[in-house]
């Protein structure tokens, strides 16, 4: 459970109707297995001790009383174990028979869960067997002891109080106000549904959806283990679809009609960040709600589950293309309003031929081309000097020619040459004024440029720049609207790439593929035999593990060590942890030391999840980083 994370288990045993030994042997050898996997919370599906598709033989004594000697079994193979385990049976109460999950840890049977909704339509007539069950809890006698029966049971975990489990039974799901509502309210952060859902075409879409809906609304981790092999297929087919999902995310699924059990690592302490993050979700009082305290040992997860490399990055090219659409779409159209509303009719961009100027000018000609301006009012402005290369020097002038825009060249050397004399800067001393001296440079002639035209100085510098603070203050930092403030260099590559491939120009793509070839560079330092000889990630560390980094601190709001580890999982076979924990601290150093810069950043549109905008994430220049390097330190 360290870091919150918990493995969990959707079980699917193949079982036999209306044989409930011989199910509970199954369901043992799954509770032996889920135990080896180090799974903490073990669900089976609905009714899966007697079979879901008994008809009247839930009438029948003899069924019944074996469900029960099956249960025992059950709860016994559990000895030794702190795991909480989820299994359905038919329980008699009352004169009454109900739809049950059985709550089981360590040898004990903890508490009866009854199915709330019971369904009566369409191939389904449940109400000819089944009662529904009572939400408050209370207490029914089983086997001779006091057990709790009701809906509105939740499990606690005394070693890791934010993990509380909630439990809903298939069709439960399926209605507006499902009880796993007010679980969620009530404190759950985990959900289980045991489940016993007949298959037809489309349906494993339909029933994906319901998961991921609930678990995105009530901000829960949900585990659904449904019904497969082994279920009568006289009317109805069972696929055993089994789903984990956590906040809206499918962690893991399993194909119908392919039997598998299915395990995901769960992230309970995510879950309580989105909730704390999310004002507007408000947990209740609900007084209904009895809350039973279980035990668990504290251990460390052996996590399964991967992190995405790039999660700016969709994996999937056809929702990759549709990512840098919209991101494109969105800058466009905020920048455009920003010239609706000044009333403004030219641009002035610095462009360098590297990536970053290159997205920021192919939005500029997409929103001038939106707003009917002819693209000749975007003024271009190439600035040689000490570290120009020939090879960026002619892509950002081609590129600027190419996409039908004025190009201006100033060429700065002198103008730096003279305000290094004045200041008293050695000309051979390669220093961080050096390096400055020109980005301010650059920013001034475009700024005046700007005047002369009446237009507006649009930035380029990206959001993995603007965490780092690779940024020079009042240089490059500042312009009159940032178009790529909310977009990572991770995803500036794509953007790049996914105009390249759509603008269904032969010459533009080639230049652009080019571009894209081309190091990350500043271009402040002399050129070495004509090439780039100031690397951006040879001084700062590679954007892929930056970009990482950001996106599971400032996203999710891991600690530094969660962050470490999880990274190193995500970069084994390309890092190794000592790489990643030296460039994991210069992130944090960088990004508290920087946020000074950040805090005056021009306006810019936010196109994700994540921002650094001062008007979107809130911090304080002077906040210490102290407790996170600790941590890192310790490491």
């Amino acid at each position: 459970m360290k870091h919150g994370f918990i493995k969990a288990a959707a079980m699917t045993p193949k079982i036999k109707v209306a044989d409930p030994i011989y199910n509970a042997k199954e369901i043992c050898k799954g509770v032996e297995e889920a135990l080896a996997k180090e799974a903490k919370i073990v669900v089976f599906p609905e009714l899966c001790l007697t079979g879901y598709t008994c008809g009247d033989l839930f009438l029948q004594e003899m069924l019944l009383s074996k469900a029960k000697e099956a249960l025992d079994t059950v709860v016994e193979a559990t000895q030794g174990s702190d795991a909480l385990v989820f299994a359905g049976l038919p329980l008699r109460k009352d004169c009454k028979l109900y739809n049950v999950a059985a709550v089981m840890q360590n040898g004990e049977l903890l508490a009866f869960v009854p199915k709330r909704f019971i369904p009566a339509y369409a191939e389904f007539c449940e109400t000819r067997h089944f009662a529904p069950g009572n939400t408050a809890p209370e207490v029914c006698l089983y086997q001779d002891k006091e057990v709790l029966f009701g809906t509105d049971i939740l499990f606690r975990v005394s070693s890791m109080q934010e993990l509380v489990v909630g439990c809903e039974i298939c069709e439960d799901i399926w209605v507006p106000d499902s009880p796993g509502t007010a679980h969620a309210l009530a404190g759950a952060t985990v959900m289980v549904n045991l489940s016993a859902s007949s298959e037809m075409i489309g349906k494993d879409v339909y029933r994906e959806m319901l998961v991921k809906s609930a678990s995105a609304r009530q901000i829960t981790a949900y585990i659904y283990a449904s019904a497969g092999e082994g279920e009568s297929t006289q009317d109805l087919v069972f696929g055993g679809h089994n789903i984990i999902a956590e906040n809206g995310t499918i962690l893991a699924q399993t194909k119908r009609f392919a039997p598998e059990n299915l395990y995901a690592d769960i992230d309970i302490r995510r879950i309580c960040h989105e909730r704390r993050r999310m004002s507007s979700y408000h947990p209740e009082i609900m007084r209904s709600h009895r809350i039973l305290s279980v035990s668990m040992e504290e251990e460390e997860t052996a996590l399964t589950r991967t992190f995405a490399r790039q999660p700016f990055v969709p994996a999937n090219r056809q929702e990759r293309d549709k990512r840098c659409d919209e991101i494109l779409s969105m800058q466009s159209y905020g920048l455009k309003k920003r010239y609706e509303h000044t009333g403004c009719q030219s641009a002035v961009l610095g462009v360098s031929g590297g990536l970053d100027s290159t997205l920021a000018l192919l939005v500029t000609v997409r929103t001038f081309d939106m707003l009917g301006f002819d693209r000749n009012k975007i003024t271009s402005v190439t600035m040689p000097c000490f570290g120009t290369t020939d090879r960026t020097y002619d892509n950002a002038c081609k590129l600027a020619k190419v996409l039908g825009t004025t190009l201006r060249e100033v060429d700065i050397r002198e103008a730096v040459t003279v305000h290094f004399r004045d200041i008293g800067q050695e000309m051979d001393r390669h220093d961080v004024t050096y390096e400055n001296g020109q980005a301010r440079e650059r920013t001034q002639v475009l700024m005046d440029i700007a005047n002369q035209t009446g237009g507006l100085v649009i930035g380029t510098g990206d959001m993995s720049e603007l965490a780092l603070g690779w940024a020079t203050y009042n240089g490059d930092h500042m312009s009159m609207y940032s178009v790529n403030a909310g977009v990572p260099k991770t995803l500036v590559r794509h953007l790049v790439r996914c105009y390249a491939d759509t603008c269904g120009k032969e010459e533009l793509q080639a230049l652009l593929l080019d571009i894209l070839d081309t190091p990350v560079s500043p271009e402040l330092l002399p050129p070495v035999d004509g090439a780039v000889s100031q690397k951006t990630e040879e001084l700062v560390g590679p954007y892929e593990l930056h970009d990482f980094f950001l996106y599971y601190m400032l996203r999710c709001g891991f600690e530094p060590d969660k962050v470490y580890r999880v990274a190193c999982l995500a970069f084994r076979d390309t890092y190794d942890n000592y790489v990643i924990l030296k460039w994991l601290k210069i992130f944090y150093q960088r990004f508290f030391t920087q946020q000074f810069k950040r805090s005056c950043l021009p306006d810019g549109p936010k196109v994700g999840s994540v921002a650094v905008s001062p008007r979107c994430f809130h911090m304080p220049s002077d906040a210490c980083a102290g407790i996170w390097l600790t941590q890192l330190a310790e490491l």
